[in-house]
């Protein structure tokens, strides 16, 4: 069975059939999923989804776009949730200079962005990072954090992968497992498929961000996870690997990951 490795089944556009797409993820091949909060109230939610569906697990986190909701109450919200029975990680957090170009803005997003790094570890969950067109500061806070927290050999992962093969190989050192999506299929995906290419299977897992980021052949439509397929198909190409054994070694990889 394939293991989601992240999802927004909360969000909006899934609000007419929910229920029947989640009920409907193990006849499409999926064994588990995790919801990823990208603010409270999507946190709130994720826990929500994992409390009412078995095989649906959830992270609390705020995205760096979204940050500005945060202060001490909110962090105090997300250390409570964070000790739910089904909440795997923390995230998504991190940095996205792609919409916040003014420079204090960026600062606030890496200050928090350090903020919940601090919780994950007080709370010993691993981190869901989403990194947009900030690959140096990234690098930079991730160092210094594992500097000051060498107790910690698998910090998380690094969401939807956008960045070159010659840096996910200084994640990995890290520990860090890269996060393999959509975008994978796509015909300008030149430097996600040379990344893939060149970084071991066992440091890959797959994702669907979705409702976002569907893949080829769907590219444009509402994402799902029934389409993780396409995304393991085309890794099992590019690694010239059976997709079984795609599916395999991935959700292995996905459970160290999650520890489930």
């Amino acid at each position: 069975m394939i293991f989601e490795t992240h999802a927004h089944y909360e969000d909006k556009k899934f609000d007419e059939d929910r229920e029947e797409m989640i009920h409907s993820l193990r006849e499409d091949g999926i064994g588990t999923v995790v919801n990823v909060g990208s603010d409270l109230k999507t946190s709130e939610a994720s826990i929500a989804l994992a409390k009412k569906y078995p095989d649906v697990y959830a992270a609390v986190g705020v995205h760096p776009s979204d940050v500005d909701c945060l202060d001490e109450e909110g962090m105090n919200r997300l250390r409570q949730w964070a000790s739910e029975e089904k909440v795997v990680a923390i995230g998504e957090i991190g940095l996205d200079y792609y919409w916040d170009k003014e420079s204090d803005v960026q600062k606030n997003q890496r200050d928090w962005f350090r903020r919940q790094l601090l919780l994950a570890a007080e709370v010993d969950l691993p981190v869901i990072i989403h990194s947009r067109d900030a690959a140096e500061d990234t690098m930079k806070i991730l160092k210094e954090f594992q500097e000051s927290h060498r107790e910690i050999t698998q910090p998380g992962v690094i969401h939807c992968y956008s960045y070159s093969p010659e840096m996910a190989k200084e994640f990995i050192k890290m520990g860090y497992y890269i996060g393999v999506g959509g975008v994978v299929t796509f015909k300008n995906a030149k430097k996600l498929v040379e990344t893939v290419k060149t970084i071991p299977l066992s440091k890959i897992v797959v994702e669907t961000d979705c409702p976002y980021m569907a893949p080829e052949p769907h590219r444009g439509e509402r994402n799902a996870s029934r389409y993780l397929p396409y995304v393991i198909e085309k890794i099992g190409q590019i690694k010239e690997v059976s997709k079984e054994e795609v599916e395999q070694v991935t959700a292995e990889n996905a459970r160290k990951l999650y520890r489930l």
